[in-house]
């Protein structure tokens, strides 16, 4: 599990940390924008992977007392944590059971499994004489992972009518290009769930964080956030902040040392760049060993003292240097935005090509998470 700090008045961890910090008012007021988006619809929180690397028990605990309806893990291991933890929340687990040994856990914690595959139906069939549990079905509309044929849906509905350990609490599928609101798939896939749920009276969940946002025909009963809760945008060409989200985690590290280097002087493994001319070179404690990107493209900015300053040479596993020029009288210690408050995640995702999820699950367990809450106070997770 990642690291949290022990933080007790202003006490900050160790001036060489790496810091996550987490924003938990962001977190209930990017729950919020989902609920304004989705009014009829009753709130999954996905927290699944460690809550998108922001820790998983904070969060829940956040959302729940935010008035979240259930939450969402991908893994059993996932949701036995949040039970033991004291989380009394629906929960729903994505991946549902892979082995029969998991059945019984499921049944004691009141865990409602995600049926996605025959495999899961025949450990019910031969778990004779047990109470129900809690299931739902999912169907494969369009994406091909995970999911039952729609063909399939009346014998399978009738299967699980038929099953006394069974106890269908819904109907499910997943959007694969809702992030693209110029795609033809999203309208053929809910086009497909619709046939699915005319079937029977059961409520359905379709709308991923891209779905809240975009489209509204996907809201159904059931809506599952999970990117935009964590305040990055889940649209092609929209930023968070003009969707109203709020960044919940702001990634910082110290500046370590700053010296001067000449005209032409290389910089990092291979040399890649070379001063200009003279200039201040900063050193930035954190690295690929942290969760910071190596692939960043040349033009990547970190945040320092409110000024973008350009990463210069490539990322090493602790470090990364920075281009001072910009900054009036920088200081050691100074600390330093990667992503997050001034800085959205979205923007280093494209340098690095990849998407804020890789960013945000990361980040390693170097990095102290310390949770602000709602009112401005801290704490460790």
């Amino acid at each position: 599990m990642p690291t949290t700090s022990t933080v007790t008045g202003n006490t900050e961890p160790t001036a060489a940390a790496v810091v996550a910090r987490i924003d938990l008012g962001a977190l209930v007021h990017n729950l919020a924008v989902a609920r304004r988006h989705a009014p009829h619809s009753r709130v999954m929180g996905v927290v699944k992977s460690l809550a998108y690397g922001h820790g998983m028990l904070p969060v829940a605990r956040t959302l729940v007392r935010a008035g979240c309806d259930a939450l969402a893990v991908a893994r059993m291991e996932e949701a036995l944590a949040l039970r033991q933890a004291g989380i009394e929340a629906p929960l729903v687990v994505l991946e549902g059971c892979i082995w029969a040994a998991e059945l019984e856990p499921a049944r004691r914690h009141d865990l409602q499994l995600v049926l996605h595959d025959v495999h899961q139906l025949e450990m019910l069939r031969a778990d004779r004489g047990r109470e129900p549990v809690r299931c739902w079905l999912k169907f494969d509309t369009g994406m091909h992972r995970l999911g039952f044929d729609p063909a399939e849906a009346q014998p399978l509905l009738a299967q699980c009518e038929a099953l006394s350990q069974v106890r269908l609490e819904g109907l499910m599928t997943h959007l694969a290009n809702a992030d693209d609101t110029n795609d033809p798939a999203t309208p053929r896939q809910l086009a497909r769930m619709a046939e699915v749920a005319a079937l029977a009276d059961l409520p359905c969940s379709i709308a991923n964080s891209a779905g809240i946002l975009a489209w509204p025909e996907s809201h159904a009963d059931w809506v599952r956030p999970g990117l935009m809760l964590y305040g990055a945008s889940p649209l092609l060409g929209r930023s968070a902040a003009e969707l109203g989200l709020r960044p919940v985690m702001t990634l910082q590290a110290p500046l370590i040392a700053i010296h001067g280097i000449h005209a032409g002087d290389p910089v990092g493994y291979g040399g890649t760049w070379r001063a200009p001319e003279d200039l201040p070179l900063g050193v930035v404690g954190i690295g690929y060993g942290d969760g910071y990107p190596r692939e960043i493209a040349p033009g990547t900015e970190v945040l320092l003292r409110g000024r973008r300053v350009p990463v210069v040479g490539r990322v090493s596993m602790d470090m990364i240097c920075v281009d001072l020029r910009g900054v009036p009288e920088p200081r050691v210690g100074d600390r330093v935005v990667l992503w997050g408050e001034g800085l959205p995640a979205e923007e280093l995702a494209e340098k690095a090509d990849t998407i804020p999820y890789t960013l945000f699950c990361g980040v390693t367990e170097r990095a102290a998470r310390i949770y602000r809450e709602q009112g401005g106070g801290r704490r460790a997770g």
